[in-house]
């Protein structure tokens, strides 16, 4: 037996977050274990999932706002909030932590203001966790956006933050 879309009213939604929503759930929604590859779809298209999507988005999926809540909070990559102009991704795998990213770690988010999951307050960086970069040969790494990086120590990333510097 095939459960009824929930028809209940939904909040009130940015229209270009609906189109949106829309176009990608449209588009994925009748694949198979569909929810993972729309929510990439809504953040590669807004560049994050909107808390004010969720409904919108269960609705479509057929599915609960706390499936569709509990999937986007469980993954670490999606993100309810806009991430910053950049995004820097900091290994936390074994190989890099026994090269050193436990102290850039500390240095990046003390050098920041920032803690993971965080945007700097002029919307510049945002600093993301992430379990391999598969650069373990040259760590501790990073990743600048699309931008591999190895052997970052606390001075070679102040260096390369300046060079960035607008």
């Amino acid at each position: 037996m095939k459960s009824v879309k929930n028809v209940s009213s939904l909040p009130p939604i940015d229209e270009k977050v609906r189109d949106a929503v829309l176009g990608v759930t449209t588009r994925l929604k009748d694949q198979p274990g569909a929810l993972l590859p729309v929510l990439h779809g809504v953040q590669s298209e807004l560049g994050y999932v909107p808390e004010d999507a969720i409904p919108l988005i269960a609705r479509e999926m057929n599915l609960s706002r706390a499936d569709v809540h509990g999937v986007v909070s469980f993954y670490h990559f999606f993100r309810t909030h806009p991430a910053g102009k950049r995004v820097i991704y900091l290994c936390r795998a074994e190989s890099c932590q026994s090269m050193g990213a436990v102290k850039l770690e500390q240095h990046v988010k003390q050098r920041l203001g920032v803690d993971f999951h965080q945007t700097t307050k002029d919307g510049a960086w945002t600093l993301e966790p992430v379990y391999c970069l598969g650069n373990c040969a040259c760590s501790p790494a990073i990743m600048v956006d699309d931008e591999l990086k190895g052997r970052v120590t606390p001075e070679s990333f102040d260096a390369w933050l300046q060079s960035e510097a607008p």
